[in-house]
């Protein structure tokens, strides 16, 4: 079919069927990389935009505004390039360089706040995003507590059910805003009442309580210091667990070097939980896995070795761990083990 505009091709992402355990568990990725922008966050940067315009708070040749890590700042910059908006990203180190480039691409201005070098600043840009559109008069988005922002995400609710019906018995995504989550659960839950929802954080993230720490994943968690966001409905969510930066990042990494498959470091993180979550489901179950981004936008880091090295995240043992999960051809099992205890991107010295 012709479309007219990119936004219209946002939704209708595949289902990829990643492995089938020895009980017939089924674990299913739902990639939102084949989304415009590759990621699931143009579902609610879209739909945050249409309920402004609805509302009225959103006028014709208006100025939006939004702290983002990254990846709502792509659909926002997308959309309101699309529309004839002003956009303005306020942004931290924490973010990928080739997000801010990309939203740059398409006409954003970004506003950087924390130290050079630093990781997320999540209260400063909250707070600056918040200053600019009362001095501005910019309308400021407000992903973490907007309504709009679960409400994009029935769709995807919509499309899993067009294929699984109701044997979708988990559901395993990552927990930043709540959005993704919260929203494709609650309008599941309303027709698959016995679905099970787990909700993935860093280690590092407070949504699940505990002492916060630094983590690296990008567009997921809650840092400490930060407010926890409105739309994560605990109500919605059966299990709340956390994932290391290691155990993600070396998913991603084992995906892309075994399997072809290239995902971001947070969808790694969903997908290990997704896997170890297989391992003590009932037989037969069918657990869907949240893959809100593709890998593309972390070559210099998740799947740079020197950077891996340098931040201590290299852990072959996740590997091994994996090889046994998704049973692989031979080929693959006798690549690694001709590695030893090495990981599958050995470091080369220059």
């Amino acid at each position: 079919m012709i479309k007219s505009n990119l936004s219209e091709l946002i939704g209708g992402t595949p289902l990829l069927k990643l492995c089938v355990t020895q009980n017939g568990t089924c674990v299913l990725l739902k990639l939102e990389q084949f989304n415009p922008t590759g990621t699931a966050k143009i579902r609610m940067a879209r739909q945050m935009v249409d309920e402004a315009e609805a509302s009225g708070q959103l006028k014709p040749g208006g100025w939006i505004v939004e702290s983002t890590s990254g990846n709502t700042g792509l659909g926002l910059a997308l959309i309101a390039a699309e529309r004839g908006y002003r956009f303005t990203a306020v942004v931290d180190e924490h973010a990928s360089p080739d997000k801010l480039r990309t939203m740059q691409a398409f006409g954003a201005h970004l506003v950087r706040v924390g130290d050079p070098g630093g990781g997320l600043s999540t209260a400063d840009r909250d707070a600056t995003a918040e200053r600019i559109a009362v001095e501005k008069g910019a309308y400021w988005t407000r992903q973490h507590h907007n309504p709009a922002n679960a409400n994009g995400y029935v769709a995807l609710a919509d499309e899993l059910r067009e294929v699984l019906g109701s044997e979708i018995h988990y559901l395993v995504g990552a927990v930043g805003t709540g959005g993704s989550l919260c929203g494709s659960a609650r309008a599941l839950k309303s027709h698959v009442p016995g679905l099970q929802v787990i909700g993935v954080e860093p280690c590092g993230s407070v949504i699940f309580g505990g002492p916060g720490a630094p983590y690296h994943q990008s567009g997921t968690g809650t840092p400490e210091g930060a407010e926890i966001g409105a739309l994560v409905d605990y109500a919605l969510i059966d299990k709340g667990v956390r994932v290391s930066d290691t155990q993600a990042f070396e998913t991603a990494r084992h995906l892309a070097r075994f399997h072809g498959l290239l995902v971001g470091g947070s969808a790694g993180g969903v997908i290990y939980q997704a896997l170890r979550e297989a391992l003590r489901a009932p037989p037969q179950s069918v657990i869907v896995a949240l893959v809100c981004d593709g890998g593309e936008k972390y070559l210099d880091t998740v799947f740079n070795d020197q950077w891996m090295a340098d931040h201590q995240l290299l852990a072959p043992q996740v590997h091994r761990e994996l090889l046994q999960w998704l049973n692989p051809v031979p080929q693959v099992r006798q690549a690694v083990a001709a590695g030893g205890s090495s990981a599958p991107y050995p470091i080369r010295q220059q």
